[in-house]
């Protein structure tokens, strides 16, 4: 492959990762933006294979490469392939790590096999290269195992806040910057020690970051990380001074920082805060309000009726919609109250679930229509002229403790105004907090009532019913 044909491949490839990102910021659009997506990563992975023999790459190990290629292939599309949908951001979060932990391998095997042609500034410059992509990629590979920790409730969901962490992270980073003037000025092989020893901190601070975050704020944290290792890819880039991996880095580390913001304005937190790993600490210092009032229980043939009676229905999904793989359930049911002349639209929060756009993909993969399925901000001003809402395994995201109690670790995060409606019947497998471990007030107001039980299994049985 010459010179310009291999530029032109990256050019390419680019383009359609470009056209990747542009698909995917539309549910109409995805699957052709995933199309794009996997056709330019296709285009790369080839044109930098054959391009490196331009480099001197000895054609002899291309059988090297396919061995360590293949098994990763099969191994990642079998997984892809056979994970549920609740398992989905654990799957996220690891694949980051994979990225964060490439990051530090490429780092320290460039520093271990210099570039002679290079020489004074232009040597500088690649050493503190080498440095940042190794100091990101290690706090993507240690953060993101705790998240994937965490979502799979292998680490306590609560925010484990060590005493003075604030200054303990910055003692951290003080360490880092002197051991990276360290590594500069060492001369040869001698930096490999404050590298390795500034890998192990970075390790840490990842750990201490990603611990200190509550469980409802981890569709954030996931979005960030997903930031963090585009910024590792491109540090990764500029370590191997390829083109594309630089741009594609970019790519991935701006529009996750651009996701990261606007979910953290609909939650009302700190984009700062996120990124120091601050904001898992609950809002106020007095305790939470203590919740009193009765419980209204239902069933499934009362809350038939109530739908089959109203004009206007909300549905609002949780993550129990997806736990109880019950979206089709919701579809139907949709459908059904659609044929008798009832008003339905979805309702989603930006961070229902456990990862952006969770929620959306579930009712995309039911063919629920994408025209009734509604942001919070577009159906929240809706709810008092709404006859009946139906949530599905909601709870953090539907919590009036958000807007009602200052004190609460919530206080301030924008949530769907369910309880405003006429009616609100709450599905839900017990009393149990959400992930967040808040109670919600929501289950004793007036207009609420709780319909317990297997998500899938009632919504079969309302389904019935209606029919």
């Amino acid at each position: 492959m010459t010179s310009s044909l291999l530029t032109v491949s990256y050019i390419g490839a680019s383009a359609l990762f470009i056209l990747s990102l542009g698909g995917l910021s539309n549910q109409e659009s995805a699957q052709r933006g995933n199309l794009y997506g996997m056709i330019g990563m296709a285009i790369a992975i080839v044109a930098t294979a054959i391009g490196a023999g331009m480099s001197g790459f000895d054609a002899s190990n291309y059988g090297t490469l396919a061995i360590a290629m293949i098994p990763g292939i099969l191994i990642g599309s079998l997984l892809a392939a056979r994970v549920a949908m609740t398992s989905m951001p654990e799957l996220v979060a690891i694949l980051h790590s994979f990225v964060g932990a490439a990051a530090v391998l490429v780092g320290i095997a460039n520093y271990l096999s210099p570039d002679h042609s290079l020489s004074g500034v232009e040597e500088a410059i690649h050493q503190v290269e080498i440095y940042v992509g190794v100091f990101i990629g290690a706090v993507t590979f240690s953060g993101s195992v705790i998240a994937f920790g965490k979502l799979r409730a292998l680490i306590t969901s609560k925010p484990v806040l060590l005493p003075a962490r604030h200054f303990l992270n910055l003692g951290m980073l003080a360490a880092i910057v002197w051991l990276g003037s360290w590594f500069l000025a060492a001369p040869g092989y001698a930096g490999l020690t404050p590298l390795l020893i500034m890998t192990g901190i970075a390790m840490v601070l990842g750990v201490h970051l990603v611990l200190a975050i509550g469980g409802a704020d981890m569709p954030v944290v996931i979005s960030m990380l997903n930031s963090y290792s585009g910024w590792a890819a491109a540090a990764a880039g500029f370590m191997l001074s390829n083109d594309l991996l630089i741009i594609t880095g970019a790519l991935v580390g701006s529009s996750g920082a651009i996701l990261s913001y606007i979910m953290c304005k609909a939650m009302n937190r700190s984009f700062i805060s996120v990124i120091l790993g601050g904001f898992g600490a609950a809002s106020g210092s007095a305790p939470a309000v203590k919740l009193e009032g009765e419980v209204h229980e239902t069933t499934a043939a009362d809350t038939a009726k109530l739908l089959r009676d109203a004009k206007s229905v909300v549905i609002v999904p949780g993550y129990g919609m997806a736990v109880a793989q019950a979206q089709h359930s919701v579809s139907d049911i949709a459908k059904t109250l659609k044929g008798l002349g009832i008003t339905v639209r979805f309702g989603i929060h930006p961070v229902a679930g456990r990862m952006p756009g969770h929620m959306n993909v579930l009712l995309a993969e039911a063919h629920v229509p994408y025209d009734i399925v509604l942001e919070m901000d577009e159906i929240n001003e809706d709810f008092p002229a709404t006859d009946a809402v139906l949530i599905i395994g909601a709870n953090d995201t539907v919590n009036p403790s958000a807007e009602e109690d200052p004190n609460s670790p919530i206080a301030g995060m924008p949530v769907m105004e369910v309880w405003k409606s006429h009616k609100a019947i709450v599905m839900k497998r017990s009393m149990a907090s959400g992930y967040a471990g808040v109670e919600n007030p929501l289950f004793y107001k007036a207009n609420t009532e709780m319909l317990f039980g297997d998500a899938k299994k009632n919504l079969d049985e309302i389904l019935t019913h209606l029919r």
